[in-house]
């Protein structure tokens, strides 16, 4: 089958974190991925069927990889080589269609008993990612065993799928991972009729937790932080209440909370501020900021993926705040499954909207250079189309 392949090599990744710092994706980076004709994945086991990836979107955690930004710390729980690609929309091989949640947890890695992790409903934290027949994986798209979306076949437990209504395109579809993650961020955060909220950053993550906080849990005033035209237009759409550019965020913030703003060396800081904030740009500097404008005990939720950035803890340590990860989806603290969650709220949000421009497999150096640069070039959710491919 035709897949992209990222192959883990010294010599590749070398190559690759010699250049990091360049303004645009160069062949360098790319040095760890392949696009070529590998042997499909086998079913590997009672309960598992393929799926034909019909869209797979390229994710910021995909690029942070390719480009040798990803944390270290992901290292020892991926198995090697593997086809990136965990935002799937596919189809079975009796033409339902489905997407693909991709944790491999204890249910799908036939773990008996489950983990206190998967017993709770929480697959993304589970403690056995190296057990089962499958190699050690957090996810499809990141295990040398299943296969995953940038390639033309893949494997899933049918405890991953989930069929997609006719109500949701395609290009919808596509975006209902990340959206299912957005939804556990927002639950994990909590926010109260009372409460300001700003979330920081307007990329995919971000767009989908304005989405997702207004959907699930509406504060008193939603503040989206946005860099671009089309960000600021889109999470209007989704029900911010007001959107700022990042030079702004500051001074929004203090006159929306009645907070006292201090000037120093370096960022500027709040007393007083937003009651939580969801980081959605996985940055030293959104992470710097997001603890400086958040009132004390506040909460900061990180929900963009960061790498080893450098955060000043002082503000976290003084404001005796609580930060706090949102990784994946499971079952929800009121019983029910983030994924369904996200496919009943889909069909209102005209999510199509948000996708675009598709590329072929061929066009890989093209799609993950647009998807690198997405916000400078008007997109928010570069994907493969590989709707032309069919094994």
């Amino acid at each position: 089958m035709l897949a992209l392949q990222y192959v883990h090599s010294v010599a590749g990744y070398a190559l690759v974190k010699a250049s990091r710092g360049r303004p645009s994706v160069a062949t360098s980076d790319l040095a760890l991925l392949h696009l070529g004709d590998i042997p499909e994945p086998e079913l590997p086991g009672p309960g598992w069927v393929r799926v034909l990836p019909t869209l797979s979107g390229i994710c910021g955690s995909d690029t942070s990889a390719i480009t040798g930004h990803a944390s270290l710390y992901l290292e020892p729980l991926t198995s090697y080589p593997f086809v990136p690609g965990h935002e799937v929309l596919g189809e079975l091989d009796d033409g339902s269609r489905v997407v693909v949640e991709p944790a491999l947890g204890c249910e799908v890695r036939g773990v008996s008993p489950a983990c206190r992790q998967c017993a709770a409903g929480r697959p993304g934290l589970c403690e056995n990612v190296t057990e089962g027949p499958l190699d050690v994986g957090l996810q499809t798209g990141y295990c040398k065993s299943t296969g995953g979306g940038w390639g033309q076949v893949l494997v899933a437990h049918e405890s991953q799928l989930h069929e997609v209504p006719a109500a949701i395109s395609d290009e919808a579809a596509v975006l209902l991972e990340p959206f299912a993650c957005c939804i556990h961020a927002a639950l994990r955060g909590r926010a109260t009729q009372d409460d300001v909220v700003v979330v920081l950053g307007a990329g995919t993550i971000g767009l989908l937790t304005v989405a997702a906080i207004r959907a699930f849990t509406p504060p008193k005033q939603l503040i989206a932080v946005a860099k671009y035209p089309h960000q600021r237009e889109a999470a209007r759409r989704l029900g911010a209440d007001a959107v700022v550019a990042p030079s702004e965020v500051f001074q929004h913030v203090r006159f929306a909370t009645q907070a006292r703003r201090l000037d120093g060396v370096g960022d500027p800081l709040l007393l007083g501020g937003a009651d939580i904030t969801f980081e959605c740009t996985g940055s030293a500097q959104g992470l710097n900021q997001a603890v400086r404008f958040t009132r004390g005990r506040g909460t900061v939720v990180a929900v963009g993926m960061p790498g080893a950035e450098r955060v000043d803890w002082a503000p976290i340590w003084q404001r005796e705040l609580t930060v706090m990860g949102a990784y994946a989806y499971g079952v929800e603290a009121d019983g029910r499954r983030t994924f369904q969650m996200a496919l009943e709220a889909a069909p209102q949000m005209h999510l199509e909207a948000l996708t675009g421009p598709l590329f072929g497999l061929g066009e890989y150096r093209e799609a993950i250079e647009y998807a690198v640069r997405a916000g400078s070039l008007n997109a928010v959710k570069v994907a493969f189309d590989l709707r032309d491919l069919r094994a």
